[in-house]
C-alpha cells in the first residue's frame, strides 16, 4: 500500500518541507506539532497545559482525517522547553489518553519557535485491532 498525505481541513502551511501527517500500511506518523495557529503563530504564550491541548488537538485531527482516533495512538515523543512545565503538561495530556496509556518518551530542549513550550510527534496503528 502506497503512503498517503495527511492533510487536515484548515491546517497552517508547514514551516519546514514536511506534511501534518502520513499514513502508510495502516499507520499513521504525526510530524512534530507545535502550538500554533493557522498563520503559524505561537498560541497560549506561557501557558504550557493550554498549549498541550492545542497541540493534542491538531494532532487528533491528523489521526481522525486518516480515519483513526486517540484510542489508537502507540507512541508519543514529547519535547519541553522546561521541566517546570512537565506536570501542567501531563496534567492536559492525561485527559487525551483517559483508558491505556501510549507509550513515550520527553525531553527537554529547543525548539524552533521561542514561544512554544512543547512539540509533540505521535505514531498511531489504525485498523490493525
Amino acid at each position: 500500500m502506497p503512503k498517503q498525505v495527511i492533510i487536515p481541513a484548515g491546517t497552517a502551511t508547514p514551516l519546514a518541507p514536511y506534511v501534518p501527517g502520513t499514513l502508510a500500511d495502516g499507520v499513521v506518523y504525526v510530524s512534530g506539532t507545535l502550538p500554533l495557529d493557522k498563520e503559524n503563530n505561537v498560541v497560549h504564550v506561557g501557558d504550557a497545559g493550554a498549549q498541550t491541548g492545542h497541540v493534542l488537538d491538531i494532532i487528533k485531527s491528523v489521526i481522525e482525517t486518516a480515519g483513526g482516533s486517540m484510542s489508537d495512538v502507540t507512541f508519543n515523543q514529547i519535547f519541553i522547553r522546561d521541566w517546570a512545565d512537565y506536570a501542567a503538561i501531563n496534567a492536559v495530556y492525561a485527559e487525551y489518553f483517559p483508558g491505556d496509556k501510549p507509550a513515550r518518551f520527553c525531553i527537554q530542549c529547543g525548539l524552533v519557535k521561542p514561544d512554544a513550550l512543547i512539540e509533540i510527534a505521535t505514531t498511531a496503528h489504525i485498523g490493525k485491532q
